[in-house]
């Protein structure tokens, strides 16, 4: 039971970024690449579009994410307990 509980957690902070179609305005077809949370980063994101994408390019259409933390909001200098969410929505070329 505790290694299965182990596994789970490192799942849960490991993680890996998803990447889902879905349509443009101008009704092409898009990915939006999630890669929310604190074992994540933009550069994940940005990984994950140049594979979806299968090396041709891609043009980001979008961002949303969570604004950074204020200094004085940090804990020891470290973002704790907060919930960071970015999602990429990009064309591939």
């Amino acid at each position: 039971m505790k290694n299965i509980l182990t596994l789970l957690v490192l799942a849960t902070l490991g993680g890996c970024a998803t990447a889902s179609s879905t349509y443009l305005a101008d009704g092409k077809q898009g990915l939006s690449i999630d890669c929310s949370g604190e074992a994540m980063s933009w550069a994940k994101c940005y990984e994950k579009a140049e594979a979806s994408c299968a090396g041709t390019g891609y043009t980001i259409m979008g961002t949303d994410g969570s604004p950074a933390v204020k200094e004085r909001d940090k804990t020891l200098g470290v973002d704790v307990g907060n919930f960071n969410s970015r999602n990429i929505v990009v064309a591939c070329k």
